[in-house]
């Protein structure tokens, strides 16, 4: 049923919106390119630690995002 509901999230996403890094769960993170289980996790840590994500720019003091990575996110991923 989980996989069922991430492949239906993905295909939603894809076709009609973005992903919220503040709400989003592990699985979630995931269907994002170039995301992994490894960064999904470090998204979520650093969102414990510092809270909501003021700028979708914020990513990149997430440890394993850089500049070029946040590039290719920025219109797949947003804070509200």
């Amino acid at each position: 049923m989980v996989k069922i509901l991430t492949i239906l999230f993905l295909f939603f996403s894809l076709t009609f919106g973005t992903v919220n890094i503040n709400r989003a769960n592990l699985a979630q993170l995931q269907t994002l390119y170039g995301i992994g289980p490894t960064k999904a996790q470090e998204i979520l840590k650093y969102r414990k630690a510092h809270g909501e994500f003021k700028s979708v720019d914020e990513l990149v003091n997430v440890k394993g995002i850089g500049p070029k990575t946040l590039q290719k996110l920025k219109s797949h991923v947003s804070i509200r």
